[in-house]
């Protein structure tokens, strides 16, 4: 399969970090040679709220893209999302990805008594947020009538730097995974989360064989455009080891798998330095996947491969 994509890394952040550290850890991402810091969109278990944080962080750097890794639709009216994220864009001359998805973490939505709509409602949303973001994008004023979003003549200011922020969709499922074929610039390759949690069935979900079928399901979706597209996947599970097999086994009756599944998952990466070198390249191959995301728990650890992949 192969892939006309460099590869490239990111780094999705989370924790009790306060400005200094936020900063710092911004800095040493790019120096380390990672291109994107993302921040989640959670409620739950998350300190920082990601707007604020990546307009910081775009300050304490100079070459670094940032983003959130995803934005829930659910949170923030698009033309909202949209004016926001092209703010960032033109005050970061350009450094922006707007990652967004349909929603998954029910927790969030019990918590703020936000109504959790069937995964078929919440993608439907989404489909229309994007009509409604690139309408925002657009040169002019523009309207749109959808079932959940009513815009009538509208002239978005600012516009993006270049007239377009790369749009990222994460997703698992087929009905995501085509609608994500069909609109964005960069898909991550996700669990299937439609449960609202992440469980062993969505570690399951990660398998090789099932990573294999959502490649086809953006296929699908995306049609001509396919090779277009970035791939991406962030890695939940990586761990630096002389033993992967022995590790695998230990860790694979808690995801209801065997070790050699744990191997082959989309969403683990083990091994020495040099096998996950191997292992990504064999990826890109057999998947085409380019874009390689790690928490801020291990960046440090996997700079070498950065150092190695990064740009190749």
């Amino acid at each position: 399969m192969g892939s006309q994509h460099k590869f490239r890394f990111g780094v999705q952040c989370g924790g009790a970090l306060d400005g200094q550290q936020w900063r710092e850890l911004a800095r040493k991402a790019e120096s380390l040679g990672y291109s994107t810091l993302y921040a989640p969109d959670h409620f739950i278990d998350t300190v920082l709220a990601p707007m604020p944080a990546l307009a910081m962080a775009a300050e304490a750097t100079t070459t670094l893209n940032v983003g959130a890794l995803v934005f829930d639709n659910d949170y923030k009216h698009p033309a909202i999302l949209a004016k926001e994220m092209a703010t960032i864009d033109v005050l970061s001359g350009g450094r922006t990805e707007l990652g967004i998805g349909a929603g998954w973490m029910q927790v969030d939505y019990d918590a703020l008594g936000i109504p959790y709509d069937s995964p078929g409602t919440r993608i439907a949303r989404l489909d229309e947020a994007l009509q409604v973001i690139k309408g925002c994008y657009a040169p002019g004023k523009f309207s749109y009538q959808g079932s959940h979003y009513t815009i009538s003549d509208y002239d978005a200011v600012p516009k993006p730097t270049n007239g377009h922020i790369p749009v990222l969709i994460g997703g698992g499922g087929p009905k995501i995974l085509r609608l994500a074929g069909r609109e964005a610039d960069i898909i991550g390759i996700n669990p299937n989360l439609r449960v609202g949690a992440i469980t062993a069935d969505a570690a399951r979900s990660a398998s090789a064989q099932e990573t294999a079928n959502k490649i086809e399901w953006i296929r699908e979706g995306a049609g001509v455009r396919f090779d277009s597209i970035e791939l991406q996947i962030r890695y939940f599970l990586h761990a630096v080891t002389d033993d992967k097999t022995s590790f695998a086994a230990a860790v694979a009756p808690g995801f209801d798998s065997t070790a050699e599944e744990v191997l082959g998952s989309g969403a683990a990466l083990l091994g020495t330095l040099d096998e996950m070198i191997d292992t990504l390249v064999q990826r890109r191959e057999e998947w085409g996947v380019t874009y390689v995301i790690v928490g801020n728990d291990f960046f440090e650890t996997f700079a070498p491969v950065v150092a190695k992949l990064a740009g190749t």
